[in-house]
């Protein structure tokens, strides 16, 4: 191929043009803002102010795709460490047990790894940004995306289009406007509500842990995550379904953390120095485009990252999400270009099948979510439950369930026969010792 454009400079955008550089002449980012400094707030991006970090399976990729990125990121202020052993997990009423793992993610901000990224991307000789610039549709010819449309009658050619706009993609208006059906759309309506604030960390705080994570319950519907960040500071994300929202001023937002299944954010923030204003954002629901079963697409097209599916944040996932389908998007290429979509799409099918059964199936619990319920699903939530109780005593069960969280392993490792008989072992233990003596 001469030409690609990728429309959007996200980070599933900045790793698709990274993919795509290996098999074009040119590479092209059109995005809507201005790029800032490394490290600075982009514009299109609100939820850069809130809490994100990178799994392990997301900062394999980019190891793999800017060989020595994580060491550059560390250098500029990301926390190196072990998911598992450096975290609290608290689910089901008690930590999870841990041990030391090669599960090793960065907890880094989204302006100073997005930045980092971009830095290295349009170092490569042959991308290319055009910045301030908005894309108002396709261009289209014989049956192929030949460009994209941007305002007045000003159009670029391409022989291929990557829609890497996010979670407010216009591709499936765009398909439509040139005659192509729209994809089918899954939502889990979740209605989250969240709010985001920084705090200076002591070396004292969590006896050196640099992570906390209470996901909501069934019935509180109320989470929180505390990261240690850059800057000497923890990051720190508080949340709610279906109302009763967090609010960002600081006596507010102190005293919901209160009110968490576990005092363990609550403890640190109510006696940490507050470093800025907070932040607050909603989403409204989880959302999955089923490119793959589309019957007619046109050639020259896809879509990847935030614009197939997006997850609720709580979970942090979408970046590594994204960075698992560029990894897809190389192995399709390199394979050639026909029915490149076809190809693609059913690759990346697969990677989000993984994030989409541990987020939504996880939302359904709460009986007030909209969304596709199966005996599957149903399956999986009461086993999942289990197994995070026998995870409590169990440190080789409770890196099962990391490994699958962290996207280095498909759901179905945690139904292996030696897992299943661990979980098994667990909660028979522990429903033996409660038993009245």
């Amino acid at each position: 191929m001469k030409r690609a454009i990728v429309i959007g400079g996200s980070v599933g955008g900045l790793l698709a043009a990274r993919v795509l550089a290996d098999h074009c002449e040119q590479v092209t980012i059109v995005d809507r803002d201005r790029f800032p400094a490394v490290g600075e707030q982009r514009r299109g991006v609100p939820q850069g102010r809130h809490t994100h970090g990178l799994l392990a399976g997301g900062r394999r990729v980019l190891d793999e795709l800017f060989p020595g990125i994580s060491d550059t990121l560390i250098t500029r202020g990301a926390l190196d460490g072990d998911i598992i052993y450096g975290s609290r997990w608290f689910i089901e009423g008690s930590c999870l047990a841990r041990r030391p793992s090669d599960v090793w993610g960065l907890r880094v901000s989204r302006p100073l790894l997005e930045g980092t990224i971009r830095e290295r991307v349009v170092s490569l000789g042959n991308i290319t940004a055009l910045q301030d610039c908005a894309v108002e549709g396709l261009v289209e010819s014989g049956g192929r995306v030949t460009g994209i449309r941007l305002g007045g009658a000003s159009a670029i050619a391409a022989d291929l289009v990557v829609d890497a706009t996010g979670r407010g993609s216009q591709s499936p208006q765009w398909l439509e406007a040139i005659g192509y059906p729209k994809p089918e759309e899954v939502r889990a309506e979740i209605a989250l509500g969240y709010a985001t604030r920084l705090f200076r960390r002591r070396a004292t705080d969590l006896d050196g842990d640099l992570a906390v994570l209470i996901p909501k319950t069934p019935n509180g519907k109320r989470g929180g995550v505390m990261l240690a960040q850059e800057g000497n500071c923890w990051t720190v994300t508080l949340y709610s379904h279906f109302g009763n929202y967090p609010t960002s001023e600081l006596y507010g937002f102190i005293e919901f953390a209160r009110t968490l299944p576990a005092p363990y954010i609550y403890d640190v923030i109510c006696r940490a120095e507050p470093l800025c204003e907070g932040a607050t954002a909603r989403f409204p629901a989880s959302l999955r485009r089923r490119y793959e079963k589309l019957e007619r697409f046109p050639a020259g097209f896809l879509a990847i990252g935030d614009a197939i599916s997006s997850f609720s944040p709580a979970y942090g996932q979408g970046m590594s999400c994204a960075a698992l389908q560029a990894l897809e998007l190389r192995k399709v290429l390199a394979e050639g270009t026909g029915n490149l979509a076809g190809r693609f799409f059913a690759k990346a099918a697969k990677v989000i099948e993984t994030p989409w059964t541990i987020v939504v199936g996880n939302d359904l619990c709460m009986s007030e979510t909209k969304g596709p319920r199966s005996v599957k699903v149903s399956f999986i939530n009461w086993y999942i439950s289990k197994l995070h109780r026998a995870a409590h005593g169990d440190a080789a069960t409770a890196e099962a369930f990391h490994r699958v969280a962290n996207l280095l392993a498909p759901p179905p490792s945690i139904l292996h026969p030696k897992i299943v008989i661990r979980v098994l072992k667990g909660n028979l233990c522990q429903a033996a010792t409660a038993l009245p003596k």
